[in-house]
C-alpha cells in the first residue's frame, strides 16, 4: 500500500481539544499521520504506541472475572497536560489520538470509532486506477 491516508486522520481532529492523530501498524511502523505531527516524532510515537498496545494486552487477565481472556479494546493514558487514546483500527493497525485535558472523552472515542470504520474500508480496498491509463 503506497497511498496516503493522512487526510482521513484530520477528521478525528475536528473534535474540540483533539491535537494529533497517527495510524500505526502492529509492528510499530507509522502508516499515516495528521498534518501537524512531524515525521520523526510520529515515527517515535508509532513505535511507542505499538509497545503500549502490546503491554495493555498482556495485562488483560488482571481484569478477568472468569472464563475467556478479555479482548483488548482501548488504552487510555492520562498526563497532566492531556490524554492519549489508542484503539484498534482493523487487523494489524492501531489509531492513536492525543487531546488536551478538556476534551470530551465520549465525543473523541465516538469519532475515533467512526474513523476506524472509514479506515477499514480504505485499508482493504486498493486505490482505483484510471481506466484510460495503459499498463
Amino acid at each position: 500500500m503506497n497511498y496516503d491516508l493522512s487526510w482521513m486522520l484530520d477528521s478525528a481532529l475536528e473534535v474540540p481539544e483533539a491535537q494529533h492523530a497517527i495510524l500505526v501498524s502492529a509492528d510499530g511502523l507509522l502508516m499515516a499521520r495528521s498534518k501537524d505531527v512531524g515525521r520523526d516524532h510520529a515515527d517515535t510515537v508509532a513505535a511507542a504506541m505499538s509497545g503500549m498496545q502490546s503491554l495493555s494486552r498482556t495485562v488483560a487477565d488482571f481484569c478477568r472475572d472468569s472464563g475467556n481472556r478479555p479482548q483488548w479494546r482501548q488504552t487510555l493514558v492520562e498526563f497532566d497536560h492531556g490524554w492519549v487514546f489508542l484503539i484498534s483500527a482493523g487487523e494489524g493497525a492501531y489509531l492513536a489520538v492525543s487531546a488536551s485535558p478538556d476534551v470530551d472523552m465520549a465525543e473523541i472515542s465516538f469519532r475515533m470509532q467512526q474513523l476506524v470504520g472509514q479506515l477499514g474500508k480504505a485499508l482493504t480496498s486498493p486505490p482505483r486506477e484510471r481506466a484510460d491509463i495503459q499498463p
